[in-house]
């Protein structure tokens, strides 16, 4: 049965779909505690998610087109408007209930993309830091050019 397959393949997008906010959240979790030794594989492991997704989204298309013939819907439909072609309220319900749960991941893996770029631009900021501290001192400055703090490293100790 069609829609049972395109229910399935739904079910199998929203696994991808929490475990790409997984490997997001592991990635934060690295970021927000400073190990930043283990980021890079963290994001060898989001790129994997990542990069199945297309497929997974292929053949979801080609199962709502499959399933948008057997309902009498147009080839062309979206999602959207296969649940509202759906003929009866049980395919409605099952199918919506995809979509809204699909969509909230959508919404949480889009926040917090948004927080590991922010955090990942912070490290590096911070690394660029430290690496041109470890030549002559630079200091802090406040907004008139007065010192506020000495030179030195922020994060590494320098002294022998």
């Amino acid at each position: 049965m069609p829609a049972h397959e395109l229910s399935m393949q739904l079910l199998r997008e929203r696994d991808l779909l929490e475990l790409l906010l997984f490997k997001l959240d592991v990635q934060q979790t690295l970021l927000a505690t400073g190990r930043t030794r283990w980021v890079k594989h963290a994001a060898n492991e989001i790129e994997r998610v990542v990069q199945a997704m297309p497929d997974a989204a292929m053949r979801r298309d080609a199962l709502v087109a499959t399933v948008a013939e057997a309902w009498h819907a147009p080839e062309a439909t979206t999602l959207r408007e296969l649940i509202a072609a759906a003929p009866t309220e049980a395919w409605r319900e099952v199918l919506s209930g995809h979509l809204d749960a699909m969509t909230v991941l959508a919404e949480e893996i889009s926040e917090m993309k948004k927080v590991n770029e922010q955090r990942l631009r912070t490290a590096l900021r911070v690394t660029q830091e430290t690496i041109a501290s470890l030549g002559d001192p630079t200091g802090a400055y406040d907004t008139h050019g007065g010192v506020v703090r000495d030179g030195g490293s922020h994060l590494l100790d320098t002294r022998a």
